[in-house]
């Protein structure tokens, strides 16, 4: 997971990015100015449970091409999902704020 210091604003960005592209960096973008975001993490997640994975390029390809679309440094790709054997968001989201407790 990034680091992030207390107090802040971090916002979460999750999808496959299968493959990310041009309109994931503008929404990023967005989402950092309007919601005055000091760090957004690209959550790619291993395999969106609610779809079928047949077709899901492998994590690592996807990783490493998203850090080549995200430009931004307040941009942090993580594989965080994969890490923590987590899929579902409600779940991603209850480990990210025990982890960063304020």
């Amino acid at each position: 997971m990034p680091h992030a210091e207390k107090g802040l604003a971090v916002g979460l960005f999750g999808g496959s990015f299968n493959p990310p592209h041009a309109g994931h960096a503008l929404v990023a973008e967005i989402a950092l100015r309007r919601l005055a975001l000091d760090q957004l993490w690209w959550m790619v997640t291993p395999g969106n449970p609610l779809k079928n994975t047949r077709e899901l390029a492998p994590l690592g390809e996807r990783l490493q091409l998203s850090e080549q679309i995200a430009k931004n440094p307040k941009i942090k790709v993580t594989a965080f999902e994969a890490a923590h054997h987590v899929r579902y968001t409600a779940d991603t989201l209850a480990l990210v704020k025990a982890r960063n407790p304020g």
